[in-house]
């Protein structure tokens, strides 16, 4: 497994968990952070710094 696919792995057992034991929205909260965390973070980055992790992740699909 990717070390990518190992992150959404446990991002998903953690969304999972927090809806199962805390309350509803402290856990909705959560998962909102979990799942739109990475995506703030992608569009806080320059369009320079975009243009190089879109070129890395393609050179590496061809692996």
């Amino acid at each position: 497994m990717s070390p990518l696919g190992k992150y959404y792995v446990g991002a998903g057992i953690v969304s999972v968990l927090s809806l199962w034991l805390l309350p509803s929205l402290v856990a909705w909260l959560i998962v909102l952070g979990v799942l739109a965390g990475p995506v703030a973070v992608y569009f806080m980055l320059d369009e320079s710094q975009r243009a190089r992790l879109r070129r890395i992740r393609r050179r590496q699909i061809g692996r």
